[in-house]
């Protein structure tokens, strides 16, 4: 593979070992991963939440395991493509292509501000001043909503019932726990501002106005 993406004016550096290669992250500014499942003692779903702690860049997993487990579990945890072997090499290269000019495009513009919360609805995955916060299904359903209402309010009943990762016969008391598990792993990045306020008699809002 290495040898094929070169003469495509690619430059690989290859690592067998995933903690070699989470090591090289530090070391080297990459514009792509490209990632196997079966590694030496770490499995590759387990690499890229580690890779996400260091870099951002896009991730696409090259394996033989084609279970669609994987590949959900693979793009949860922050991957942005998966391609089951054995495929046309010529595939890949232009997977690699269509993301870095998807990617390139992006860094070119002029950067604006970051909101303080951004999901990626693809990826399943919410950052908070631009760290991935560890959230359950449930969570991620939760904050999502909060967040595409942001600064205005939302019941208990919708966040219980649009929930796609909450049994409908769960209590609405259910929400206000999760809520205090989401408030937790925000505070864990910032402890000094409250986020998500009560709003009595209705639910939650969540704000950036601090």
């Amino acid at each position: 593979m290495t040898n094929y993406l070169t003469k495509y004016d690619m430059e690989v550096i290859g690592a067998e070992d995933p903690y070699i290669g989470l090591s090289l992250l530090t070391q080297h500014d990459f514009d792509l991963i490209i990632l196997d499942l079966t590694l030496p003692g770490m499995d590759g779903l387990e690499v890229i939440p580690k890779i996400r702690e260091i870099t951002s860049i896009p991730i696409i997993i090259s394996s033989a395991r084609d279970d669609i487990t994987d590949k959900v579990i693979g793009l949860e945890r922050g991957a942005d493509d998966y391609m089951p072997k054995p495929y046309d090499p010529r595939e890949l290269v232009t997977r690699i292509k269509t993301i870095l000019r998807r990617t390139h495009s992006v860094e070119e513009k002029p950067k604006a501000k970051e909101e303080l919360f951004v999901a990626d609805p693809n990826a399943r995955s919410i950052r908070f001043k631009g760290e991935f916060l560890d959230l359950t299904a449930a969570e991620y359903d939760i904050l999502s909503m909060l967040i595409q209402h942001k600064n205005g309010s939302v019941s208990r009943e919708q966040l219980l019932y649009e929930s796609e990762h909450i049994d409908d016969d769960s209590s609405i008391k259910n929400i206000d726990v999760i809520i205090s598990r989401i408030r937790q792993k925000i505070a864990k990045i910032d402890p000094d501002h409250s986020y998500i306020k009560p709003i009595r008699g209705v639910g939650y809002l969540l704000t950036d106005r601090v």
